[in-house]
């Protein structure tokens, strides 16, 4: 007899980190999260983001913690795990959220701001993959989702111009291909998002310019609306996915297949 498709997707009794948590997209994933059953750690860079968010969601019922964290700092990282683990007794599920971007040619591309991006996007996502998949290591138990780009598959030759933020988001595939091949057979699963142009502060600028082309050359000719990730998360960290590991689910209305 087969779970229910409701136990399927059913997180409760689940632990989750989201990095990047208290606003944008990585708020709507662990919101989603969040509304399947899971407790939630938030990750975030500054106190005037993380607090908000935590009133909402413990208003809503929610079973959240937050701390503050840069990703890039291996120290920070430990820290969080450790809490996680000392709170809920474990970590099921890491959602690799956290990113930053720096626009700007690749001739003129600042070494310091290059060395930033990777250091948040890439080398972030590894270090909490690191830290987490110990823990889920001792459990044989884990789901980790790293959160990439579209940017990562295509670029333009018209722009926007953001070297280190493609080349981060395109070295994310790799790295989840490899955690998933090697951790596999020890019971964690490991697979990313590529999300197309949804409202963010990261992409206000640019989808101000490029909105127009979306609408003409997508199957689904408009910007990502709210809501539209987290059913996609949700799915990735349940046991509706379990055969599922290594991949990439591109959630852009269509816009790389043409």
């Amino acid at each position: 007899m087969t779970a229910h498709v409701k136990e399927l997707f059913d997180l409760t009794g689940r632990a989750a980190i989201v990095t990047g948590g208290s606003r944008g997209l990585g708020k709507e994933m662990a919101e989603g999260l969040a509304e399947a059953g899971a407790s939630l750690m938030l990750c975030a860079r500054r106190e005037e983001w993380l607090a908000p968010t935590l009133e909402e969601f413990r208003g809503r019922g929610f079973g959240a913690e937050g701390m503050l964290c840069d990703v890039a700092d291996p120290a920070q990282v430990r820290a969080v795990v450790d809490r996680t683990v000392e709170v809920f007794g474990k970590v099921d599920v890491l959602v690799n959220n956290a990113g930053v971007s720096w626009g700007e040619r690749p001739e003129s591309m600042p070494l310091d701001r290059w060395q930033k991006v990777i250091d948040v996007n890439l080398t972030g996502a590894f270090l909490f993959a690191q830290a987490a998949g110990r823990e889920m290591l001792k459990r044989e138990y884990g789901r980790i989702i790293n959160v990439s780009s579209v940017s990562g598959l295509q670029s333009s030759a018209d722009g926007p111009h953001y070297v280190g933020y493609a080349a981060s988001k395109a070295g994310l595939f790799g790295l989840t291909r490899e955690l998933a091949a090697t951790w596999g057979r020890s019971g964690i699963r490991v697979n990313a998002i590529a999300p197309g142009f949804f409202h963010s502060r990261l992409t206000e600028g640019i989808i101000e310019r490029a909105e127009a082309s979306i609408k003409a050359r997508s199957p689904l000719p408009r910007v990502g609306r709210e809501g539209e990730l987290k059913g996609v998360a949700v799915f990735l960290a349940s046991d509706a996915s379990n055969y599922i590991t290594g991949q990439t689910i591109v959630v852009d209305g269509g816009r790389t297949i043409v």
